[in-house]
């Protein structure tokens, strides 16, 4: 199975080869801002043209992709950019790019060919609100014999905090290709990631039979129709007292701005608060991350069908009460990984109707319950006395979905193979059903309600 995988490693650079990164960065930021105000001067002239009666085909041109952008930047890149020789060419390229994408994104979302919220205008990037990144597609990249060192393009070798060895095994046996790698600074510190195309060996999971529901909450962060239990780390809860007593640290600073709204020269100190808030935040972050991989690793290496619900994420953190412990749990997070996970176990994925009440459902008798306050943690069946755990019942009924979606509409499983990468559509996506009422008879495959895939 070819697939689209990233691995990111952590950086040791030296003083010098960390001033190159962010000078490289630095590079890329300007030229993001070059070009976006060289597209809004031109975008200002056609305006302006179009007052004074000018043909269509008279018109100011206006670079729009990459190629417009980057055929402009070379032809006054020694005027606007004297220094550009010190820095690779990927560089400008990273800048020009993401201003290209940003417009594609724009247009799609102004004329609704792109689904979701709408996509602003692109502004141009801070130095101090932008994550600083670098992205090369060319040119010397590799990845040293020794497992800990790699190269770039102009910034030449740099060391490793951790050892290569998963991406290095796949280079030296042909399984693996490098397409791209990332430069980035986050938390205070250098990482690189490696977009690579990996023929990764099918390897079906290890109950293929065996379906497992899997409800999300705040209380615990899964319960499974199995009955076990995943616990909610709160990992932000836990630094929360930290990262309070930073904020006042950095508030008491002299920052950027006045208490009227003026801009001022921040101080030595507000920097240094900044980048300890910083990397506050970048621990609790990675310690999330990585508690949910090893979540959805093991549901996708252990059971052949995982169902899952299509939870309103952005609607939960409208709740004031509970958009802290929504956002802590990481649930769209979830569904996301185990989304290209389950493909690359050979299983499936179903997800169910956001409407579907898998907690109002008796998982004994199939009757629905008109309320159920979210108070209450125990359920209880008036009609057959079931007295079970509510995360768990809720649990169990998204197992007994995938029976259903089996029984009306046969078996759907991802697709195998292909260029299939986190978030990236491949093949079919995962089922998506609302399932039919217990004691009706299964739906025609050809029927209008028949199952839907959600892309």
């Amino acid at each position: 199975m070819r697939v689209h995988q990233a691995y990111r490693y952590a950086l040791d650079p030296t003083p010098e080869q960390a001033a190159a990164l962010a000078s490289h960065c630095g590079a890329a930021r300007y030229a993001f801002n070059w070009a976006l105000g060289r597209v809004k001067a031109a975008l200002e002239q056609r305006e302006a043209e179009k007052t004074y009666g000018v043909a269509a085909e008279r018109l100011t041109e206006v670079p729009w992709s990459l190629y417009g952008l980057r055929k402009v930047w070379n032809a006054v890149k020694g005027v606007v950019a004297p220094w550009w020789a010190e820095h690779s060419k990927e560089a400008y390229n990273t800048g020009l790019d993401g201003v290209a994408r940003a417009l594609k994104n724009w247009s799609a979302s102004r004329t609704g060919t792109r689904k979701g919220p709408k996509i602003g205008f692109p502004r141009f990037k801070s130095k101090h609100r932008t994550t600083p990144s670098c992205r090369f597609t060319a040119g010397t990249i590799r990845v040293e014999a020794d497992r800990r060192h790699v190269t770039l393009p102009r910034l030449g070798t740099l060391r490793t905090c951790e050892s290569t060895r998963k991406l290095a095994r796949h280079l030296e046996r042909g399984t693996g290709r490098i397409l791209s790698a990332t430069v980035r600074l986050q938390g205070g510190r250098w990482s690189v990631s490696f977009t690579c195309e990996i023929d990764r060996t099918e390897r079906p999971p290890l109950r293929p039979d065996a379906v497992v529901g899997v409800d999300l909450g705040v209380r615990n962060l899964a319960v499974l129709s199995t009955g076990d239990v995943v616990p909610h780390p709160k990992h932000h809860r836990s630094a929360l007292r930290r990262l309070r007593r930073l904020n006042k640290q950095l508030a008491r600073r002299t920052g950027p701005r006045t208490l009227d709204g003026g801009r001022r020269e921040p101080s030595a100190r507000w920097f240094k608060a900044k980048a300890a808030l910083g990397r506050a935040h970048a621990r609790v972050a990675s310690q999330r991350r990585d508690g949910l991989h090893q979540l959805t690793t093991r549901l996708a290496t252990t059971y052949g069908t995982v169902v899952v619900e299509d939870l309103h994420v952005a609607g939960m953190l409208a709740n004031r009460r509970l958009a802290r412990a929504v956002a802590d749990a990481g649930m769209a997070e979830v569904r996301r990984q185990l989304t290209y996970k389950t493909v690359w176990s050979g299983g499936r994925l179903v997800v169910a109707d956001r409407w579907y009440p898998s907690s109002k459902t008796c998982s004994g008798c199939g009757v629905v319950k008109a309320k159920l306050a979210l108070s209450e943690r125990t359920f209880t069946c008036a009609a057959c006395g079931l007295v079970l755990d509510r995360d768990l019942n809720a649990a169990r009924n998204l197992a007994a979905l995938a029976a259903d979606v089996a029984q009306s509409c046969g078996e759907t499983v991802n697709a195998r193979g292909g260029a299939v990468r986190p978030g990236a559509r491949a093949g079919r996506a995962p089922v998506k059903r609302e399932p039919r009422q217990r004691g009706t008879l299964p739906r025609q495959r050809g029927s209008s309600l028949a199952l839907t895939e959600k892309h």
